[in-house]
């Protein structure tokens, strides 16, 4: 006879590869079994009747800053944020911090910082700033989900952009070590360009910014990219993009047999220029945010599986970081990590019209936050399913719930665009290896043990 289970979640309906009403049984950290209701007994229970459980979102794009700007946002917060949202890992990306995650030691560095204070699961990106093969091998020894690079001015200085002329042997390089390659596509020049041009007009507001980063910026280094990784043999991950028209260049690569994913950000589905204008500098990001034919774009193409997940790139800073009048001297970055699932939830709820039908949403959103990350990435199927062998990563959500984010509420250290708004879906509990770590009715204590999950085999699909 099998051994009790430690947890019996209860009466909720499943979401991973489908919809089923079943009991969720964990032991030991990891999903045991999957059984009909009232099947098997358990040392403890939840009632989730009226719920959906959901496997935990895979949020690949978070900047938490720690060690060296921790007052930005840090393991803790950052990760409490990541959990009310309903996220249970999340992959910390390699600049912001200090030092920056460029090599082994650096790669250690941070990882003992987030194991020290991270209440979900994590695995961590490095950084592509040269074509260094012994820096690549070290980070990709550590179990490196990936290597970060940019294509045009980081923001921070420690962490340089990619030459145009080191594109190529850099990503030969990273793909000599097994890592696949996050860019951040912005054409350089032409950022130069256009802003100068715009900057020489003297204007300096918040519709000034998407001026001075045309579709263009991205259409070009998308293009640049995709080519760069066809000729290095590259895997590459287009990160935050903003600009449907790139996705052309992504299509025809994708044709030529180039290995290239595309990730876009919650803050591209939900505002429009209309409401950067409205609140400023609290959605200054690059690539911007554009107008709202941009925005619907973009939800087609994540409908049509042209875009194939989205991640927060949550990025927040000092609030005093973020008060200039003038958009060209505030911080860019939107604090986004604790609104990810219900904004996607929300926005693709919103286009389902009349034919609403909460499950499959649900299930739509479970594969582009929660399972196809985790594919890309060399989580699945520990990470984004329910399944017997899976963490207990399970996120209990009311479909139904019409909620206001309030600034209470909020957990972020930085200013949150999304106080005030409103969502449809409501994460009622999240639970990380069978551990509450969020609890809406009850604080929950919440030690740190979170885990490194290092990188593994890249599933497919």
């Amino acid at each position: 006879m099998s051994a009790k289970a430690d947890l019996a979640i209860r009466g909720a309906v499943v979401i991973s590869d489908g919809a089923y009403a079943r009991d969720i049984l964990i032991r030991d950290g990891r999903i045991s079994a999957l059984v009909e209701a009232g099947a098997s007994a358990a040392n403890r229970e939840i009632d989730a009747r009226g719920l959906l459980a959901l496997p935990g979102m895979v949020d690949a794009h978070v900047h938490f800053n720690e060690p060296g700007r921790t007052d930005w946002e840090g393991w803790a917060n950052g990760t409490r944020a990541a959990a009310a949202g309903g996220t249970t890992t999340v992959l910390d990306m390699p600049l912001n911090s200090v030092p920056p995650v460029l090599d082994g030691a650096s790669f250690d560095v941070k990882k003992a910082a987030a194991e020290k204070a991270s209440i979900v699961d994590f695995g961590l990106w490095g950084g592509l700033v040269d074509a260094d093969p012994a820096s690549l091998r070290e980070l990709s020894e550590r179990g490196a989900v990936g290597v970060k690079a940019f294509l045009c001015d980081s923001g921070v200085a420690e962490f340089p952009a990619l030459h145009e002329e080191d594109l190529v042997p850099a990503l030969r390089a990273a793909a000599g070590a097994g890592l696949v390659v996050a860019l951040h596509c912005e054409d350089d020049a032409l950022v130069r360009e256009a802003t100068a041009r715009v900057r020489g007009e003297g204007t300096h507001d918040a519709a000034a910014w998407p001026l001075s980063r045309p579709p263009l910026v991205e259409i070009r280094a998308v293009a640049g990219a995709c080519a760069a990784a066809r000729e290095a043999g590259a895997r590459i991950h287009i990160v935050h993009l903003s600009a449907m028209e790139a996705l052309g260049a992504v299509g025809a690569a994708r044709d030529m047999g180039t290995d290239v994913s595309v990730e876009t950000c919650p803050h591209y589905l939900t505002f429009d220029e209309s409401d950067l204008t409205r609140q400023g500098a609290s959605l200054k990001c690059a690539p911007p945010i554009r107008d709202r034919r941009n925005r619907d774009g973009l939800w087609r193409a994540l409908l049509d599986g042209k875009i194939d997940f989205v991640a927060s790139d949550h990025s927040p800073c000092p609030p005093d970081l973020k008060a200039s009048a003038d958009m060209f001297a505030a911080w860019g970055g939107v604090a986004g990590a604790q609104s990810l699932l219900p904004a996607v939830f929300t926005g693709a709820s919103a286009r389902a019209g009349d034919a609403l039908d909460v499950r499959k949403v649900a299930g739509f959103v479970v594969w582009r936050l929660a399972a196809r990350p985790a594919k890309r990435f060399g989580l699945w199927p520990r990470k984004g399913a329910i399944a017997p062998g899976s963490d207990a990563d399970v996120v209990l959500f009311d479909p139904d719930r019409e909620w206001t984010l309030d600034a209470e509420a909020s957990r972020t250290r930085g200013v949150d665009p999304y106080i005030g708004r409103s969502f449809r879906g409501k994460v009622v509990r999240t639970l990380v290896g069978g551990r509450t770590v969020y609890n809406e009715r009850e604080t929950v204590p919440n030690p740190a043990r979170g885990r490194f999950i290092p990188r593994g085999e890249v599933a497919e699909g």
